[in-house]
């Protein structure tokens, strides 16, 4: 009766826990700006939100073409970070982008910095986060793909990044192909 009681108890504080992240989420998106600064055109604002199974996907610039269905394949440059509330270049934990890490004094040793091309589909590797966010990108598009810790790692932590967190990865989409 106990480790039921304390099962009850751990998913229900998990459930918080996701739903604090979803609140940080979605505030963080409602921080960002909605329209062109006429002094600064290089900056960037979003032009779509997109809502895809539990993935916030932020377009900073809109794509051209098709976009990606399952089946399909992207490829992409990216940086990971570990999402509180805010980007941080102390949160980032996987880049293939060199001049994002050379821009945040990231330095690994053995990066290869070489594009990521997936094939969308049940077996591509992504965990589901990035996998339902990925899905309708266009070439060209630069996004910020957003998700509680409910559809990434799980409770087990991954390298640097603690269980259960909430993620952003930042996508560049070079090309997409269905």
């Amino acid at each position: 009766m106990a480790a039921a009681v304390a099962t009850s108890c751990s998913k229900q504080s998990l459930k918080t826990a996701w739903s604090t992240q979803e609140d940080r989420i979605d505030s963080f998106i409602q921080s960002l700006p909605t329209e062109a600064d006429p002094d600064n055109p290089d900056t960037q604002y979003v032009h779509e939100v997109v809502y895809n199974g539990g993935s916030n996907r932020v377009v900073l610039t809109e794509g051209t073409g098709d976009g990606l269905a399952d089946g399909g394949t992207v490829s992409f440059y990216y940086t990971g970070y570990v999402f509180e509330g805010s980007i941080n270049a102390s949160n980032i934990f996987a880049t293939n982008d060199q001049q994002t890490a050379q821009d945040n004094g990231w330095d690994v040793t053995d990066a290869s910095y070489e594009i990521a091309t997936v094939t969308l589909g049940p077996d591509d590797g992504l965990i589901e986060g990035l996998h339902n966010g990925l899905l309708g990108v266009k070439a060209g598009e630069i996004c910020y793909i957003l998700f509680s810790g409910q559809y990434g790692f799980g409770k087990r932590p991954v390298g640097t990044i603690p269980g259960n967190s909430a993620l952003l990865y930042h996508i560049r989409v070079e090309s997409v192909s269905n």
